[in-house]
């Protein structure tokens, strides 16, 4: 069969018609509103949005839950829009980044911004700190505990460094230490940091994967979610952003057991070499748009199976990168066959295995195969529609960055 003959087969089978309108057009709504809720999985744009209408309703359309950081006056429009955010005002974060502060001084500030709020359905929480030093950590906890006896609904937002900061940036020794010195002191409801790994050259920062198993085990450790904010714009040294970079980061995070993505940034910063976020400099959609809502889609669609699971190893195969494991340590797979693979172990709420499998090379698509060490009928959950079937045929292959979830069944 030809390729226009596959592709008005496969577009009957699905039920796919009913999304073209009139004239054949793509017609895409914004997800409702109830159907991925952050308190469930997180998917912000990193940084400010303005409060306009039209703007939060784009926000929306690409696949976000949250607006991004919104000021007090925009919470409103929020709602209205369908969606929540992290309210950020300069009360708030000047407290958070002064321990010579008073105590009433703080908690006066906190309430003067919290307060109005108090209730309001589309607060997420509130913005306190980007990447602190550990030597910020105790007053971060002040701050914190005041807003959670304040609006114990609400969540305390603090990001944090990479694995590829210095020392000095840390103030701890190791980047573990710092994971740890920060859960320690401030009991924060989940952990949120940022890491850039995507060269102009192609290559991959070396210690991508590092920072996620030090994240995840910090995560398990402490029984909390973690966050992890990808790079959605080009600016430096880094690549310009692709449908495989944008894959690679989404499906990585995903296997290592993630409940958020965010996305730095939305709107283009006016400022040095950046460029092509989803957002340009003068306002208009970018190709990263479109590229952001694909993935971010794939998550919604993913989101209830993978929501339902428990993340219980992670390995690579056949390269391991160092401070990784291999397939020695799998608990659910024989063997696993392909180029370079990414597999993130889960199991279902009553015991049952499911897979991760991700196709970490960033240029060249790749066939695969599993054998899972239990008995049973192989099935995938699409990415695309959320429906799980049997898996084989054409299934059994991986665009760069792609991941795909497996389950074993009796």
């Amino acid at each position: 069969m030809n390729g226009f003959g596959m592709f008005a087969r496969t577009l009957a089978a699905a039920g796919l018609a009913a999304a073209l309108g009139a004239g054949g057009a793509w017609t895409q709504e914004p997800p409702p509103a109830e159907d991925l809720p952050p308190e469930d999985f997180v998917i912000m744009p990193w940084g400010g949005s303005p409060s306009d209408p039209d703007t939060l309703r784009e926000i929306r359309a690409c696949g976000f839950n949250l607006a991004g950081f919104i000021t007090p006056d925009g919470v409103e429009a929020v709602a209205q829009a369908g969606l929540k955010c992290i309210v950020i005002d300069g009360r708030v974060s000047e407290a958070a980044a002064n321990p010579e502060m008073a105590d009433a001084e703080v908690e006066n500030r906190l309430n003067a911004v919290a307060g109005p709020l108090k209730g309001h359905p589309a607060v997420f929480g509130y913005y306190l700190r980007d990447e602190p030093n550990a030597s910020l950590f105790p007053n971060l906890a002040r701050c914190a505990s005041m807003l959670n006896k304040m609006q114990p609904e609400v969540t305390p937002y603090i990001n944090l460094y990479p694995n590829y900061a210095s020392a000095k940036q840390l103030g701890t020794d190791t980047y573990e230490a710092y994971l740890e010195a920060f859960v320690s002191a401030v009991h924060p409801t989940y952990i949120s940091y940022d890491h850039y790994a995507l060269m102009a050259d192609g290559s991959l920062r070396d210690s991508y994967f590092q920072n996620l198993e030090a994240v995840r085990n910090a995560a398990l450790r402490h029984g909390i979610p973690f966050w992890n904010i990808i790079l959605s714009n080009s600016h430096f040294h880094y690549a310009e952003p692709s449908p495989a970079g944008f894959r690679f980061q989404v499906y990585t995070t995903l296997a290592y057991g993630a409940r958020g993505v965010c996305y730095f940034t939305y709107l283009t910063p006016r400022h040095g070499n950046y460029r092509l976020g989803p957002i340009d400099q003068f306002g208009h959609k970018t190709a990263t748009w479109d590229m952001v809502r694909d993935v971010n889609l794939q998550i919604r669609a993913l989101a209830p199976t993978y929501l339902t699971l428990t993340s219980v190893n992670v390995f690579h195969h056949p390269g391991v990168p160092e401070g990784c494991t291999g397939i020695a340590t799998s608990k659910h797979l024989k063997s696993v066959s392909g180029k370079q693979l990414l597999v993130g172990e889960f199991e279902g709420p009553k015991g049952q295995p499911f897979v991760m499998v991700v196709n970490t090379d960033l240029h060249h698509s790749t066939p695969f195969d599993v054998e899972f060490k239990g008995q049973g009928g192989i099935f995938c959950t699409s990415a695309y529609t959320g429906a799980t079937g049997a898996w084989g045929g054409e299934g059994k292959w991986l665009a760069p960055g792609q991941g795909m979830l497996l389950s074993l069944r009796p």
